[in-house]
């Protein structure tokens, strides 16, 4: 069992995290819980939302901020950029790297210290490209 903020890791919190870390293109909320209310009717919006805000608290998801978007949730922690589709909507992992370094370099220029580093791309994915004929 998986203790996560001193919290059992409970049935509902499993599901949800789950849905994220099967789900290739990082949903939002209501997503999570329109896919998972079919097979738990029991499960409310409120516990969704509860439980993917202490899932990114602890560290085990990590929220996308892209601009007019919904927020989304990714259950890959580690580094790497996103891309979000201004057609589909859908949010896309993208292998990139982040310039190296560059928390040391704002730090000496300019004296901030710089906790994360996210890069978010937009554009046309290339499922909506093929449709669109791009």
């Amino acid at each position: 069992m998986t203790v996560t903020a001193n919290r059992k890791f409970s049935k509902q919190r499993e599901l949800i995290y789950n849905r994220i870390k099967n789900y290739p293109v990082h949903p939002t909320a209501d997503e999570v819980y329109t896919a998972l209310k079919k097979e738990h009717p029991n499960l409310s919006i409120g516990t969704v939302y509860r439980n993917l805000h202490l899932l990114s608290e602890t560290g085990m998801l990590i929220r996308i901020h892209i601009d007019n978007s919904p927020e989304r949730f990714d259950a890959r922690t580690d580094k790497h950029c996103h891309m979000l589709c201004k057609r589909c909507g859908r949010v896309f992992d993208i292998e990139c790297e982040t310039p190296d370094g560059i928390e040391e370099r704002v730090l000496k220029r300019h004296g901030h210290i710089i906790t994360d580093v996210s890069l978010n791309l937009k554009g046309i994915c290339g499922e909506c490209a093929e449709n669109d004929n791009i």
